[in-house]
């Protein structure tokens, strides 16, 4: 999956540390980046680390360096649910990035406010999210997103993503049974579900979704047929992080099924609503946004908090000030 974003955007990888295996755990994860890292960085000897959002190698990461006495910046810096463990490993991880960070790259001002409250060291930047500045240079494009038998004008089209850990189980068979309801609910309304390649997440949705005819299970999609199909939905299903800040910039709703979201910001702003995983909510939400326009466009009208497209370049500035006044290069 990290293949496909990279493809697009004309990256190679000078070092792959090859730690994925079948079912790994995060106890594997952590261990094995740390082990390849420690060795990359003797070997590199890099001025700064670079550490962008909350998975467990971002962790990884952040704390070969620290290991090593290399100052990290960190992407995407500041998000909280206030709960350690929902979601699960994330908050944890950007919890602890933050304690060895020396720059904090925060999406929005509530981020900045969270790394203030927290007291980390460091200095603390507000730039908005790189996310955006991807999204918009994608979605310039107007690429296509070809699904198999789907006609994307026929229906009003759910994009749905399940795959954080606490939803795995009985979570995630009541998300199911809500899509299914909600189809039944919703004659004119269809659900593209891209699945998860981690197994525990894929056969119970493939055993459950699979033989409705307007439901249409694919295989993962890479970044731009992504930003496609964002593009061709009505509205959005989704525990991802990253959707809740993408869709409302190209003005789709976003129902996060979660209990809790490190992203306020978006409910606030009304371009997302927290539904959580029971059937019944997820019907009676996906209902509403299809049934009562006047809900629809007010979350589709909504403004996006997370960033205008120049993430990226505020980074570049504040990094090239570090390196001439702090490591005076």
């Amino acid at each position: 999956m990290v293949d496909q974003v990279m493809q697009i955007f004309a990256l190679e990888a000078d070092h792959n540390l090859e730690i994925m295996q079948i079912k790994q755990s995060l106890s594997d994860i952590t261990c094995k980046s740390l082990q390849g890292l420690q060795q990359l960085l003797q070997e590199l000897s890099p001025h700064l680390i670079l550490v962008q959002g909350d998975t467990t190698t971002a962790f990884a990461a952040a704390l070969a360096a620290f290991y090593q006495k290399i100052p990290v910046g960190h992407v995407e810096a500041g998000l909280r649910t206030d709960n350690i463990y929902n979601p699960y490993p994330e908050e944890a991880n950007r919890r602890l990035i933050s304690q060895i960070t020396q720059l904090h790259f925060a999406p929005t001002t509530k981020a900045v406010e969270n790394l203030q409250a927290s007291g980390v060291t460091g200095s603390i930047h507000h730039t908005g999210n790189t996310v955006i500045d991807a999204l918009l240079t994608v979605a310039a494009k107007q690429p296509d997103c070809p699904i198999a038998n789907l006609n994307w004008d026929q229906y009003r089209t759910i994009l749905a993503t399940v795959h954080r850990r606490e939803n795995w189980g009985t979570p995630l068979q009541d998300i199911a049974k809500g899509f299914l309801q909600v189809l039944d609910r919703c004659p004119d309304a269809a659900v593209v579900l891209p699945l998860h390649r981690n197994p525990t997440v894929r056969e119970p949705l493939q055993a459950a979704l699979g033989q409705h005819p307007r439901i249409f299970l694919t295989e993962p999609l890479d970044y731009t047929d992504l930003v496609g199909a964002i593009q061709r939905c009505y509205l959005l299903l989704t525990d991802s992080g990253g959707l809740q800040e993408e869709a409302p910039s190209l003005g789709k709703p976003v129902l996060v099924l979660r209990e809790t979201t490190e992203r306020p910001e978006a409910i606030t702003a009304g371009t997302a609503k927290l539904i959580g995983t029971s059937t019944a909510r997820i019907v009676a939400e996906t209902a509403n946004l299809l049934e009562d326009q006047a809900a629809y466009n007010t979350m589709a009208k909504a403004v996006n908090p997370f960033g205008d497209g120049h993430a990226s370049e505020r980074i570049v500035e504040i990094v090239q000030n570090f390196f001439t006044t702090v490591l005076q290069f």
